[in-house]
């Protein structure tokens, strides 16, 4: 199963600010539900806890040090790699990680492939995606969005491989 990681960042590498996006973008939104629906998405806590409930249509895997925390309609597990192996037990080719920037840390050493929606502007932020510099990943596909009435920015959906 491959694991990936799908996150939106900006040119400063923001993913986050006071546990929100710091921008609208529905376009993106979209393309985070068409790639990941159907396949398990492993998050951590302060990720789940934004999106207010599990995502439906596809299993949700919660990485917490909180013993009591037991959502309804998601899985909790304590690790990185036992959310790797929940979402390896319902099978399919790809997993997902969501977030947020320990998770991404953590996870790095495993990912295989990167879906990087970048923002072409630079927020103020306090969550962060690490810097892909093209010495472990190769950009292998890039389409790029203008900004409109909808989308607050410019962006490009990304897809970046291991090399």
């Amino acid at each position: 199963m491959r694991i990936s990681i799908i996150v939106a960042a900006s040119e400063n590498n923001v993913i986050g600010i006071n546990n929100m996006l710091p921008w609208r973008l529905p376009l993106d939104l979209k393309y985070f539900k068409s790639t990941t629906l159907g396949k398990p998405i492993v998050m951590g806590r302060k990720t789940f806890d934004s999106l207010g409930k599990p995502l439906p249509g596809r299993p949700n895997i919660v990485i917490t040090r909180q013993t009591d925390f037991q959502p309804e309609g998601a899985y909790v597990v304590r690790s990185v790699e036992e959310g790797v192996e929940k979402a390896k037990s319902f099978g399919g080719d790809e997993l997902f990680i969501t977030g947020g920037s320990q998770i991404f840390e953590q996870a790095w050493p495993l990912v295989e492939r990167i879906y990087l929606t970048r923002v072409y502007a630079v927020v103020h932020g306090d969550a962060f995606f690490p810097q892909l510099d093209g010495a472990e990943f190769e950009l292998v596909s890039d389409e790029r969005h203008e900004a409109d009435e909808k989308n607050q920015y410019p962006f490009s959906f990304q897809v970046w491989e291991r090399i």
